[in-house]
């Protein structure tokens, strides 16, 4: 799974700590019970996953992604822990053949805005969910409405022009706009489709090669600099410079964001979900 600011491996310890605050959130949001059974999607390395299972001591967590290192990297801390009710799967949610019913929550920290096809992928998911089992994903906002991504782009175009035109693969804000989810959703068969806004930062590291270093691992960032001539790639790193040491602050790089937890829930068998729920 790409980073949901573009990177390939999510979920190390660097995307943990930028996404403290979202991930704090998520997790009153969700709503972990004692008994529950939870797929996390998109897992990265497994923080979500490892704090629901710690939440639904009596159930289970299993946290699937595309990404078979990060899988690897998600199963030696969960083994660490002592966690015997998590489990990790290299499995990508839009194909994979989850037990049918088998889950009574879904949820994704931005694991989910890169499907080939995000009906077939909610349906799959639906699919695996108890009937009325709740889904709780976060996804970004519209890009213009995250600072992180107006400035590495300002900072990019200033040097090569246009960058989502440099920028190959799937789109971060692809989930951003609420009609477009809610009727992705419900052509997957969910209903009670909500929306809350989330308004945090996020967090690029102590100081600024710290967050400069981080940000050229995006894979957007990394393609327009390797295509670049060394003096236009040093130009371009330059400007990313100077805009993170404009973030910096007393406890690190920050730059603002915003960002939306959709909540919705499986129908019920042999009922359809109203197109205005």
């Amino acid at each position: 799974m790409r980073h949901a600011t573009g990177e390939q491996t999510p979920g190390t310890s660097g995307y943990d700590a930028e996404l403290r605050r979202h991930n704090d959130v998520l997790r009153q949001a969700v709503g972990v019970q004692l008994h529950d059974h939870v797929l996390d999607i998109g897992c990265g390395a497994g923080q979500t996953t490892r704090q629901a299972a710690r939440t639904a001591r009596a159930g289970s967590a299993l946290g699937i992604d595309v990404s078979a290192p990060a899988i690897e990297r998600a199963r030696e801390p969960a083994r660490t822990e002592g966690l015997r009710n998590v489990t990790f799967e290299h499995a990508d949610a839009q194909v994979h053949r989850f037990p049918q019913e088998r889950f009574d929550l879904a949820i994704s920290r931005f694991g989910t805005m890169f499907f080939d096809d995000p009906v077939a992928a909610f349906a799959n998911i639906g699919r695996a969910l108890r009937p009325a089992g709740r889904l709780v994903m976060m996804v970004w906002q519209a890009h213009e409405r995250n600072e992180w991504d107006v400035a590495i782009r300002q900072s990019l175009q200033a040097v090569v022009g246009p960058v989502a035109a440099a920028c190959d693969g799937p789109d971060p804000f692809s989930l951003a706009d609420p009609p477009t989810v809610k009727g992705i959703l419900h052509a997957a068969g969910f209903a009670g489709v909500a929306f809350t806004d989330v308004h945090e930062s996020v967090h690029y590291g102590p100081d600024v090669a710290a967050a400069l270093d981080r940000i050229r691992g995006f894979t957007c960032t990394s393609e327009v600099l390797k295509r670049l001539e060394p003096a236009d790639a040093a130009r371009a790193v330059e400007r990313l410079r100077v805009a993170l040491a404009a973030h910096l602050s007393d406890d690190g790089v920050r730059f603002d964001s915003r960002a939306w937890i959709v909540t919705a829930h499986r129908h019920r068998e042999g009922t359809q979900p109203h197109p205005r729920s």
